[in-house]
């Protein structure tokens, strides 16, 4: 019985990396630019979104989703849940993302990389209570990064193809939504004990990631939707900024945030306000 449910379990995750890997090709396979015509390239090399219609529409139906459960569930999360209990589930869910984090250090060939994350790991995970504290960063000055499979197979030297919006997951591109999935398939979580515990366990994790990324992107997203001309265009580049930053290992010094593989997450020039401000409703 345990090894048909193991059976099942690894066969999902095939068939989800499978459908996340078609759906990259199919938009990696956008029509391109007429390279006789310099203004079409400038323009495509710098936007990178050549099925915009189709995203624009995802993102619309991101912003429904948002609007009526991400945001209303993020601001009662972050009304109910005092600030140090936030930052403590906060760094059990970076603390978890450790195997995917270091095995995307080694197969970068960072080996100072991975020694940090994994002294992170034991410290954290030992003095740190499970990752509740970050002894590692606080204490002993051995601060955390965030790395994931869509950044090393842009190392490797894959292109990341045309820009994707998806709705719940945010922005992202056939290289890092490949990497997603082959971040999910690789998490030890996913293939380590079966039941319905471990299934709770696991939806728990999942749900926890997605509202403690949205309610650290409140005052951002806020800040965008009103006062930007065109939200979608403002996110779109920031994410590419950022992803390219994190690319470059040019936002180290970082605990791991919970959510991974995707880049979905504050981008360069979109400054929160200040502590304290006060929420629109």
């Amino acid at each position: 019985m345990r090894l048909t449910i193991r059976s099942r379990s690894r066969t999902s995750v095939s068939r989800c990396t499978v459908a996340l890997m078609a759906l990259a090709i199919l938009a990696g396979c956008a029509t391109r630019p007429d390279p006789n015509d310099p203004e079409e390239v400038a323009e495509f090399k710098q936007t990178n979104d050549p099925i915009e219609p189709f995203n624009r529409s995802m993102f619309a139906v991101h912003q429904g989703i948002d609007r009526l459960v991400l945001r209303p569930v993020a601001v009662a999360y972050r009304d109910v849940v005092p600030p140090p209990i936030r930052t403590g589930i906060r760094n059990v869910l970076g603390n978890l993302r450790t195997p995917v984090i270091l095995a995307n250090d080694m197969l970068q060939g960072e080996p100072r990389r991975a020694g940090d994350t994994l002294g992170r790991f034991l410290i954290n995970t030992t003095l740190g209570l499970g990752g509740i504290f970050d002894v590692a960063g606080n204490q002993f000055g051995v601060k955390g990064h965030s790395e994931d499979y869509g950044q090393t197979l842009a190392v490797w030297g894959v292109g990341e193809g045309a820009y994707l919006f998806i709705p719940v997951l945010g922005p992202s591109n056939p290289r890092d939504l490949t990497g997603f999935g082959l971040g999910i398939a690789s998490d030890p979580l996913t293939w380590v004990g079966q039941g319905v515990t471990v299934d709770v366990l696991t939806g728990t994790r999942a749900g926890m990631s997605v509202v403690d990324t949205r309610e650290s992107l409140i005052e951002v997203i806020d800040i965008v939707n009103s006062e930007s001309l065109d939200p979608y265009a403002t996110l779109r580049s920031a994410y590419r900024q950022r992803r390219n930053a994190e690319i470059r290992n040019a936002n180290d010094n970082t605990a791991p945030s919970a959510a991974g593989g995707t880049g979905f997450g504050v981008g360069t020039g979109i400054k929160p306000p200040p502590p304290g401000t006060p929420l629109p409703r």
